[in-house]
């Protein structure tokens, strides 16, 4: 794996052998069938265990994320991040064991003013390439906001809808998010600090993955039409640890995550591939 990063022209390249070990392991972690071998297809949004970008513990900010304003991401003096939604395309399954390079770079930064202060929307676009031809384009939707403060209004979560045809159940363990935190190498204390998650940052407690959430759809949304030809997702309400959740769908595509309240937590549009 290698790092290209030039932030004069808010670009990366960095290059993976893609190891069908990783492929196992999630699946294993998710509790599915092992599949992914040498040459074989990975399932869709399997990508996110791969490309890893590292940084030295000097240029990791207070919540275990890289320092914006050091690479790609500029700073915004906004120091909580999530990852909001994203919209991908898929032109060519990407393969286990066979190299491929990633191509990242800044398409739009933003702020605006919500209902609860000061937002910083980046997306980032990704390319990937294996054998000579792109394989998958990505956006990547991240929101950055102020500190958390007590006082605050909280934002209201909407409420799901009642007519998804297919339903599933699903639950997140400390175990399964330190799991995925590790495949993924997402440093987000969010996601295994309680103290953190609860004091810092203002949540109810350790926070699921939102690529998480949209993993499990593009499978559900995969098992129910077949190949994805491109998938977007939104999220809405964070779901926390232990906390039970019911994945939907309906065959016209669309998706989404119903929190035990009947909060909606994320939304998501799938397009079968033709």
């Amino acid at each position: 794996m290698a790092n290209d990063t030039h932030p004069s022209r808010q670009t990366e390249r960095i290059l993976d052998v893609m190891d069908p070990a990783r492929g196992q392991a999630l699946q294993v972690a998710l509790g599915l069938p092992v599949t992914v071998a040498h040459g074989a297809p990975l399932p869709p949004f399997f990508h996110q265990i791969h490309f890893w970008a590292p940084e030295p513990p000097d240029r990791l900010g207070r919540d275990g994320h890289p320092q914006t304003g050091l690479g790609l991401i500029p700073d915004l003096g906004l120091p909580r991040r999530m990852w909001a939604g994203g919209r991908l395309e898929f032109h060519a399954p990407l393969r286990a064991g066979i190299p491929a390079a990633r191509h990242t770079s800044v398409a739009r930064v933003d702020r605006k003013e919500g209902r609860t202060g000061i937002l910083g929307f980046v997306t980032l676009r990704h390319d990937i390439h294996q054998n000579g031809a792109l394989c998958l384009t990505e956006e990547q939707d991240l929101v950055y906001r102020a500190d958390f403060a007590s006082t605050a209004p909280r934002p209201v979560p909407p409420r799901a809808r009642q007519d998804a045809e297919v339903t599933e159940p699903a639950w997140f363990t400390p175990t399964l998010l330190f799991r995925y935190s590790a495949l993924t190498m997402n440093g987000h204390r969010i996601h295994y600090d309680s103290d953190y998650a609860r004091g810092t940052e203002g949540y109810a407690g350790l926070v699921t993955h939102g690529p998480l959430l949209a993993q499990l759809l593009m499978l559900l949304a995969e098992r129910q039409g077949g190949p994805l030809g491109a998938f977007d997702f939104k999220a809405t309400a964070p779901v926390t640890v232990d906390e039970a959740v019911t994945l939907c769908a309906r065959a016209d595509g669309a998706l989404w995550v119903t929190g035990a309240d009947g909060r909606q937590c994320m939304t998501a549009q799938a397009r079968f591939a033709s």
